[in-house]
């Protein structure tokens, strides 16, 4: 798939930053998690799969709501992650490495399906139909995303400013608060039942934020080991110099629950 919109189509590689991410990705407030549990979603008997797990955060995080999940990824570490961390856990959940564009299960075999940080990495036009032979009928599709709020907080404007210094091309920042809004492929196929934006202020440490900005697509999954490594120290030093030990920082978060249309 094409992905110039993505970075200017410069390459990256979530697998070389696999081992980061699954110490610094698992960043989201019960919150987040709520707007699904409190529409029946991910629940008590459901089969649920999750496109673009990376390193399983999501099904890790619900899977002791009583749902069964699988969840895939293209990128090799990112599985390789999701099933050590799992494992590490007791937790029983299918991992697969596969696009999400790929997957290959009978028709019917979800009554859920998540995609959580990773709409903008899909074909739309393959998905859509695909998504809806593999729900079962009445099953849903819900997308979910959570950003930084540069404009509004000074530590991730400043770390931000920092990212596009070492990644010019990297297109992540700038966020401002907007709703999920699905493109006209998921129309035949779906109706949108839930759209929402709402805010959250996430915990961190020192440690844990530059962690996580470390992880991102602009550094980790994209430079080269040694200016990763020359951006953390400055990151770190900028840390030092703009933020007390534990801190928080404003994101928005959005939630769109497409239904399958039967």
């Amino acid at each position: 798939m094409e992905l110039s919109h993505i970075d200017h189509g410069e390459p990256f590689d979530w697998s070389r930053t696999s081992q980061d991410y699954a110490r610094y990705r698992d960043i989201y407030p019960p919150d987040f998690y709520r707007h699904l549990l409190d529409r029946g979603l991910c629940t008590q008997g459901q089969r649920v799969l999750d496109l673009g797990t990376g390193t399983g955060v999501l099904p890790r995080a619900l899977c002791r709501y009583g749902a069964r999940f699988t969840g895939v990824d293209p990128a090799p570490g990112q599985i390789q992650q999701a099933r050590a961390l799992a494992a590490r856990d007791g937790l029983d959940i299918d991992f697969r490495c596969a696009a999400a564009e790929d997957c290959a299960f009978p028709d019917g075999s979800f009554d859920v399906v998540t995609a959580c940080q990773c709409f903008t990495y899909f074909d739309h036009a393959r998905l859509a139909p695909l998504l809806h032979r593999l729900l079962k009928p009445g099953g849903a599709f819900a997308v979910l995303y959570m950003s930084w709020l540069p404009e509004e907080d000074p530590v991730a404007r400043q770390s931000e400013e920092l990212i596009l210094r070492y990644n010019p091309a990297w297109t992540g920042g700038g966020e401002v608060r907007a709703p999920i809004v699905p493109p006209a492929d998921y129309d035949p196929w779906f109706d949108r039942e839930v759209q929402e934006v709402f805010d959250l202020r996430v915990p961190f440490s020192r440690e844990s934020w530059n962690g996580r900005i470390r992880t991102c697509r602009g550094i980790g999954a994209a430079l080269p080991p040694e200016e990763v490594a020359r951006f953390d120290r400055e990151h770190r030093a900028l840390l030092s110099a703009i933020a007390p030990e534990e801190f928080s920082v404003l994101h928005y978060a959005a939630v769109t629950i497409l239904r399958r249309r039967d």
